[in-house]
């Protein structure tokens, strides 16, 4: 922190202190002043006289982080806000607008983080960055707070329902309708275009409302949504009008959403179909970058009435129309790896004989003795095998023909959580079939 020239008495300070014991002890903005009246520091609160009142006590004169502004201070004003969302943005436009001196010299070693919207892509994306990229994108900040932003993301999101992730999302790819959402979708965070739940129009128009309230238009804002519910109640669109209601109250009632750092977003690995291949390439050290995935699974009653599932991934993506399912005709009992073998041997069998295009990677839902049947049943075909994974639940290993010792891939990992969707949607899959064969038995349908 570079010294100044100013007296280390803070007697100086008395006046701002005073003024200070007048502000309301409501969210706003506060504003420091020099002697020359030149705002040196923007800083926003939830509580300004207690926020703002901070900066005259003892210790903020004796932090070495603060002492050198506190020593400059000779005024302070503020400007209130609804919320401290409304504050947080607020000091973002003027600490953009007014660069003050110690907003600047008060950050860490890092940059100021920015809110940023993909604007170009058919869903844009919203999220934190410290880097923001030179095109593309509209850029709201900086703001002074890390997690403050973070937390403001975090309560905005329940609010437009816009996406945080960086999957590359194309409305007229329509395998992405049945691509998995994350749990944001689950807890109503997102509305969730990865599922082509909302369409790009739709989408785009609750972006362009975040824009709206991100710049300051929030009252204007408000009575465009009062008008576009009423219009869509007349027009019996209940559902439409019901989100709008529910979207309106919400940002009404932005001051009673607590702590900004309390609504921080839940920690979400999503499952991103491009990185994930690129993951598997690296870990499974193919040549190139797979492009299909096929998994296989067994599902039974105590040994009876046992089906298997085929489900097929095309670019990370499940692509339904691979989707196979067979009743194991060869084996009675409880016998998984004997179930894996006829599956595997007839679907391969199947495919040899038609001449189709083997999958690059062949997923089975189990462990070494699963794959060791996999391998077996490709062996018998003489026919060249695919790359043969298998992956074990609770654990999670990967066990992969060809390698000594399996995989042990951090959850976080792309290529883990790819396969563990394959994997899922194979049980699933095998389930459903299964429980239409036993409903047909039970109730003779």
């Amino acid at each position: 922190m570079p010294e100044t020239d100013q007296p280390t008495d803070n007697s100086d300070n008395s006046q701002a202190a005073e003024k200070v014991r007048s502000f309301p002890p409501t969210p706003g903005v506060y504003l420091m002043k020099d002697a020359a009246g030149r705002v040196i520091y923007v800083g926003k609160a939830k509580n300004l006289r207690s926020r703002a009142g901070s900066y005259f006590l003892n210790a903020a004169a004796e932090d070495p982080r603060t002492a050198p502004l506190v020593r400059e201070i000779r005024d302070v004003d503020y400007l209130d806000a609804e919320s401290e969302i409304d504050a947080l943005l607020v000091e973002a436009r003027l600490i953009k607008d007014i660069l003050p001196k110690y907003n600047k010299e008060l950050r860490d070693d890092k940059t100021f983080p920015y809110l940023e919207i993909h604007t170009r892509e058919d869903f844009p994306r919203v999220g934190f960055t410290r880097e923001p990229k030179g095109r593309g994108t509209k850029l709201y900040g900086p703001f002074g707070s890390p997690r403050a932003l973070r937390g403001a993301i975090g309560v905005l999101q329940k609010i437009f329902k816009f996406r945080t992730c960086s999957l590359d999302i194309s409305e007229d790819d329509q395998r992405w309708q049945w691509f998995r959402p994350c749990l944001l979708a689950s807890i109503d965070q997102c509305s969730a275009p990865c599922n082509l739940r909302i369409s790009k129009q739709d989408y785009r128009k609750g972006i362009r409302r975040l824009q709206a309230f991100l710049e300051g238009k929030k009252k204007s804002l408000l009575g465009e949504m009062q008008q576009d519910m009423e219009i869509a109640a007349k027009e019996l669109h209940f559902e439409e009008a019901a989100r709008l209601r529910d979207e309106i109250q919400m940002l009404e009632s932005l001051d009673q959403r607590g702590e900004l750092d309390t609504h921080v977003q839940p920690e979400v690995f999503p499952i991103d179909p491009q990185k994930g291949l690129a993951g598997l390439q690296r870990v499974l050290h193919l040549r190139e970058q797979p492009r299909t995935i096929e998994g296989i699974d067994i599902a039974h009653t105590g040994g009876s009435q046992t089906v298997a599932s085929v489900v097929q991934f095309i670019d990370g993506l499940p692509f339904k129309p691979g989707y196979r399912r067979l009743r194991i005709r060869t084996v009675e009992g409880i016998d998984d790896t004997g179930c894996i073998h006829e599956a595997v041997s007839r679907r391969f069998g199947r495919l040899r004989e038609q001449g189709e295009t083997f999958p690059d990677i062949l997923l089975i839902d189990g462990g070494k003795g699963q794959l060791a049947a996999a391998l077996s049943a490709l062996s018998a075909l003489e026919v060249e095998p695919p790359m043969v994974v298998a992956l074990a639940k609770h654990e999670e290993l990967v066990f992969v023909a060809g390698f000594d010792e399996p995989l042990r891939l951090s959850r976080r990992s792309y290529a883990l959580r790819l396969l563990q969707y394959v994997r899922d949607e194979a049980h699933r899959f095998a389930q459903h079939y299964h429980h239409i064969l036993r409903r047909k038995s039970t109730l003779g349908e």
